[in-house]
Formats: structure tokens, sequence, C-alpha cells
């Protein structure tokens, strides 16, 4: 299969999800209802990095093209794959601390070091959001959620796979502000099961 050949696969694949009948009764992008708390772990941590926690440029949200598409998975598959998991009460005798990981981290420090990269790469800031969800069994996790034109794609230290946000099996809480980064704004899912309150 030739490189474009495969590109235009990936495509029809990412098209399919965002506008398929599979996501009809969810927005491919997620829903914003208003402000909400910062969690504890990232107020920390912005008082640490205060300059990755400010008012920042919002445009369109990211044009997807093979490029950035490519470094996304990449990313992803890097991070996930060189980062064992370890809770921060295993790393640091501490409950909870957001903080770029060396050779372990927890879901939060996954997030951290994949935004990173992919700012270095030249992804804006806007478009890589810290996003807190819960899990099926009532945990709370973290994930990084990139804005595309496409839709809102997921990376996850739990799996290689980048998938739009509603293809997921979490529900939506909340996530960084597209204005500030150091501001959360809360989230609708849309999903008709209740949601816990998640421990921060």
């Amino acid at each position: 299969m030739t490189k474009k050949a495969t590109w235009t696969g990936i495509f029809g694949v990412l098209a399919s999800l965002a506008f398929g009948s599979a996501a009809q009764a969810l927005p491919a992008s997620m829903t914003i209802t208003g402000p909400t708390n910062q969690p504890i772990g990232h107020y920390e941590f912005c008082k640490q990095y205060a300059d990755e926690c400010s008012a920042q440029s919002a445009g369109d949200p990211l044009a997807l093209d093979e490029t950035n598409w490519k470094q996304i998975l990449e990313v992803n598959y890097t991070v996930n794959s060189t980062v064992e998991p370890l809770t921060d009460d295993e790393i640091y005798g501490v409950e909870e601390r957001w903080t770029y990981p060396g050779v372990a981290g927890d879901c939060e420090d996954y997030v951290l070091l994949k935004r990173k990269m992919l700012i270095e790469a030249g992804i804006s800031p806007s478009d890589l959001l810290i996003t807190v969800v819960l899990q099926p069994n009532g945990e709370g996790h973290a994930v990084l959620t990139v804005r595309t034109d496409r839709g809102d794609f997921v990376l996850d230290n739990m799996r290689d796979k980048v998938l739009l946000w509603s293809e997921t099996e979490y529900r939506f809480l909340k996530r960084q502000s597209v204005r500030n980064a150091g501001k959360w704004v809360k989230l609708q899912d849309g999903r008709a099961t209740a949601v816990g309150s998640v421990r921060q």
C-alpha cells in the first residue's frame, strides 16, 4: 500500500468517526457549558510552571492533515511506551502530584508530557487540552484532548489508538479552556448515565 493510500484510509476512518452513524447521537466536538473549578493537582502544577497556565490566543481548531496526524500518533505511542505507569504515592509518596514524568508517571503526567511534546512540534496550546473523565468503574482519569476541524480526539495512556472523544468509554467532565490554560470549563457529555463525584 502506498503512503498516499494509507493516509487516504486513515482519513476515511477519521471521517467515519467524526461524521458516521456511530457519532450522530453526539457531536464531533465536545459541548462546553461554562466555567468550573481547576483540579488541585493542576493548580499546584501552575504555581511551578506559570508560563504554561496563562491566557492564550484561540483561533480555529487544528486543521488535521497527514503531518500533524502522524505527530499525534507518534507522540501518543512514544510516551505510552516509554513511561511506566505508577501512582504518585508509589513515585513520590504523596496522593496527588502533577508533573512531567521521568521513567514513570500517572495519567496526568502522561498528559502533560504529550501536551508539551505536541506544542514543541508546532501544535497550538489552545488545541491541546488536559481533560478529566470518569472511567466505567467510577474512577477519575485524565486524557489529552486534541481539538481539530474533524472533532475532538483523545490521547490516552491506556491505549495507543487515538479515538474521537465520543468513541471512548469515558464520561467527559471538564477540561482546560481554549483561551486560558489555567482556567477550566465544564463539559456536557450528552450521555444518559448519571455522573458521580470525582476525587480531584
